[in-house]
């Protein structure tokens, strides 16, 4: 891959006056209007790599797959629960993403896999795990169509973390997440073709693809409601 990346804001600065105690508050039952309900499943299309890459849609089906969107009800405010992956790894290696994987066959449906996956990946039992809904499905350019499910996570929890798939976890602002002026839309050359992507930087963690697209469905999907 090309290392050449340019970068572009998608949104002005906005400063919105709130206290810190009314915007935690209300910020759970803000996400909970958001989201879909956990009884209506995203439908194959809805978003994925190809919105900002119509030429990367792939015909065929998507291979199932699931994440846990966690976030955490921490007394100073809510947080993104993320992961970087293992640099060993044949697939995006080191890159940062959300607990989860493909559905196995003795999978439920995706939020068994996304709960399963959680556990088997960093050591976060669904006991801890409140589910709120669903996002809209994202289809990869690799192939998968993954459910992001949404959950709040209640402190106390310790990680244990598999070092055959997660090099590191770490929680990052949701409010930064929500703020507008943090997505930004960069691009890279590879085969000899430019292909844009959404992008999150917060201090040294590069937050980028498939992850960082789902993020910004999150925040548009809090900002209707």
């Amino acid at each position: 891959m090309n290392d050449v990346t340019t970068r572009c804001s998608t949104a002005s600065v906005k400063t919105v006056a709130t206290s810190p105690g009314a915007a935690l508050a209300g910020l759970r039952s803000r996400v909970e209007r958001a989201v879909r309900a956990l009884d209506d499943p995203p439908s194959r299309d809805e978003l994925g790599d190809h919105d900002l890459n119509p030429s990367l849609h792939r015909a065929g089906s998507p291979r199932p797959a699931a994440v846990l969107v966690p976030i955490v009800e921490r007394p100073s405010g809510h947080t993104i629960l993320l992961t970087r992956r293992a640099d060993h790894l044949r697939d995006h290696p080191g890159q940062v993403s959300f607990p989860g994987g493909r559905l196995d066959d003795t999978d439920r449906g995706p939020i068994d896999a996304a709960l399963r996956e959680t556990a088997e990946e960093i050591g976060l039992g669904r006991e801890h795990v409140e589910l709120a809904g669903l996002l809209d499905g994202y289809e990869t350019v690799t192939g998968y169509g993954v459910t992001p499910v949404v959950g709040f996570v209640r402190p106390g929890f310790s990680l244990s973390l598999d070092a055959l798939e997660v090099a590191d976890a770490f929680e990052v602002p949701l409010a930064f997440f929500l703020d507008e002026a943090s997505r930004q839309v960069h691009s890279r050359i590879r085969d000899g073709r430019r292909r844009y992507y959404y992008a999150f930087e917060y201090a040294d963690r590069y937050i980028w693809g498939a992850t960082a697209g789902m993020l910004v469905n999150l925040q548009r999907r809090m900002a209707r409601s």
